[in-house]
């Protein structure tokens, strides 16, 4: 006997039928929205995540030589994958690139609430343009999903927040700060103690006061008082927050934004609009998901200067909130049509089950030989809304028996005549 490997998961059907609803319904919304699908490969080159963000990374990957010496890892996330598609493609592809991919990722961390070691991402990408409507699209995109997916206003938030903002305010003060550590400080503001986390602002460079008047006035917020602590590049960033969040008012998110500038996102990519999507009611303790702008990744992979903006939804904490506001979908089998079969039948059993299934049903017949009561067992197992029962009295009559498993009423059909012209007869069809 095995074990399964700790971090991963077994789905099985009636679980498979809920997680088929949650994607389905992610993309669907974003082919609503002009996204068009991608598949990427499940191994990449180390290095391009090293180079990205530093040796200690590898530490997190499931990464190994592989047969012909090549550094591997299975891929942690998508954006430096979808970034190398994009540079490889550029000049021939028409702007702005919209893309869609649903797929596994691994990552060797601690295994908590809502992560494992394998995980399935949502993932939605824009390329090729710098505009507020594009950062607003995407969070428009992903309140739509929710929606989609009976969530309302009242069940979520995004907590949006500006990369630019954050080392703006860093760079005004006079000291020798180290911008990518202040904001994984800042990162980790709600995950560690206070003094843990004002101890990290100053180690990244700020004086005690600094980093007090630093988290002053990202907490308070006020957009007017940060413009006017820094120069032209810090007002710059703000009013690119604030064109972001009017244009997500009018795409339909307005309700859903809250400005939150102590929401940083952890990777370093991150260069404008970051958003993370929470539980209003904090019984899913960690972020849901998030995204935001990465200007400066196409460049960096060796591509022409473009800008970028994606989110990224993870299946377990996504489940955890639909769970949370009893949006799951309920995790049940569902099935059209089961054709019973009695005696020496099964040629007409199989022509009406191919029938049935060239109408677009969901058919079962028996495979196993069993009796008439373990048929019926079985259909009421899989939970056939209707089993039509081929046995050889009934055909020796011309017939088939219609029978409807939630009333148990049952009734005959001329065999020659089922499903005749009835793209999904029930027990309805033939008692009037």
């Amino acid at each position: 006997m095995y074990d399964r490997l700790k971090g991963f998961r077994d789905f099985y059907p009636k679980e498979m039928g809920s997680r088929r609803q949650m994607f389905d319904a992610m993309e669907e919304t974003a082919a609503r929205y002009g996204f068009r699908e991608i598949e990427t490969p499940r191994l990449e080159r180390t290095q391009m995540y090293v180079d990205k963000s530093g040796e200690e990374i590898v530490d997190e990957l499931y990464a190994f030589t592989d047969k012909g010496g090549r550094e591997v890892t299975l891929t942690p996330e998508l954006t430096p994958t979808v970034a190398r598609m994009f540079v490889d493609r550029q000049q021939a592809l028409s702007k702005p690139v919209k893309w869609v991919s649903t797929r596994p990722f691994w990552r060797y961390e601690q295994v908590q609430q809502g992560r494992f070691r394998e995980f399935y991402q949502t993932n939605v990408d824009i390329f090729g343009s710098s505009e507020p409507e594009a950062d607003a699209e995407i969070l428009a995109f992903a309140a739509d999903t929710l929606f989609g997916l009976g969530l309302t206003a009242d069940d979520f938030e995004f907590r949006v927040s500006h990369r630019d903002i954050l080392s703006g305010l860093l760079s005004a003060f006079d000291a020798d700060v180290d911008t990518r550590d202040a904001i994984r400080a800042v990162d980790k503001r709600a995950k560690v103690e206070e003094v843990e986390y004002f101890g990290l602002l100053e180690d990244a460079g700020l004086s005690a006061a600094e980093a007090q008047q630093f988290d002053d006035l990202i907490t308070a917020g006020d957009l007017d008082a940060i413009a006017d602590f820094g120069g032209e590049e810090l007002a710059a960033a703000v009013d690119n927050l604030r064109d972001v969040l009017a244009a997500a008012d009018d795409f339909g998110a307005g309700d859903v934004c809250t400005l939150s500038l102590t929401t940083a996102r952890g990777l370093d990519y991150y260069t404008g609009v970051v958003f993370e999507c929470f539980d209003t009611t904090g019984e899913v303790s960690r972020a849901v998901f998030g995204g935001g702008r990465y200007d400066d990744l196409i460049e960096d992979f060796g591509g022409q200067p473009t800008p970028a903006v994606g989110v990224a939804l993870g299946d377990a904490t996504l489940q955890l909130l639909l769970e949370r506001a009893e949006a799951w979908p309920e995790e049940s089998l569902t099935t059209d049509y089961y054709v019973l079969q009695v005696g020496d039948t099964r040629g007409t059993a199989a022509r009406v089950a191919r029938d049935l299934r060239d109408r677009g049903n969901v058919v079962e017949t028996d495979v196993a030989g069993r009796s008439f009561g373990a048929q019926m067992g079985y259909a009421d197992s899989i939970n056939a809304s209707t089993v039509v029962i081929v046995g050889e009295q009934d055909l020796a009559n011309g017939e088939v028996t219609v029978k409807d498993m939630a009333s148990g009423e049952q009734t005959t059909a001329p065999v020659d005549e089922f499903p005749g012209a009835l793209d999904a007869p029930t027990y309805d069809d033939f008692t009037e």
